[in-house]
């Protein structure tokens, strides 16, 4: 197998483009694999793997955890979305910076953020199915989010009519959660 790696414009976020193997019958990837992977500079530790469906329109995110930290590889298994990778920690060179990607179920790709990074999508097609792998155990009382909306971030979301859940509407700005405590475990 062999995975391509695609930086962005923030080093530590990277497209990973797995080799797709076609014919008439389908289709075969090998998602994930540890000395591939490992070759490739990219995380080899995953613990859990999340998967979420979402009709089109639903915006989820920025959302991000600090205890543990979770690094989060993301891709759409269904559909179509635009994905976002917010670069939050405090020392970093690009804090307040994102990146973005649309990927769809078709191409495979995948996108890699680290912890320090609030991630999000927005679904394009009539649904889509998200799954990532984390690097970290889901821990509510260590998670939080920025607003997917920060005018100071000024992300282009694909909709006009976002849905959101209410814990993203009132999620703080960068600014506001730069001021937290907890913003200190992302330094860099």
């Amino acid at each position: 197998m062999k995975v391509f790696v695609e930086p962005t414009a923030i080093p530590d976020v990277i497209l990973v483009k797995p080799e797709m193997f076609r014919d008439p019958r389908g289709f075969f990837t090998e998602v994930f694999r540890e000395d591939v992977f490992a070759e490739a500079g990219l995380p080899t530790r995953f613990v859990q793997l999340n998967h979420s469906r979402s009709a089109r329109d639903v915006v989820r995110g920025l959302h991000f955890q600090w205890e543990p930290p979770m690094g989060k590889l993301m891709r759409v298994t269904q559909g179509s979305a635009f994905l976002v990778a917010v670069d939050i920690r405090r020392r970093s060179p690009t804090l307040g910076q994102w990146v973005s990607a649309t990927l769809d179920a078709t191409d495979m790709v995948q996108m890699w953020a680290p912890a320090g990074f609030a991630r999000g999508f927005c679904v394009l097609s009539e649904f889509a199915e998200v799954q990532y792998l984390c690097t970290g155990v889901y821990n509510a009382n260590g998670e939080a989010g920025i607003r997917w909306n920060d005018s100071e971030l000024n992300i282009p979301w694909p909709t006009a009519t976002p849905v959101l859940s209410g814990k993203d509407e009132r999620a703080p700005s960068l600014r506001e959660w730069l001021a937290m405590p907890q913003s200190d475990y992302f330094q860099t």
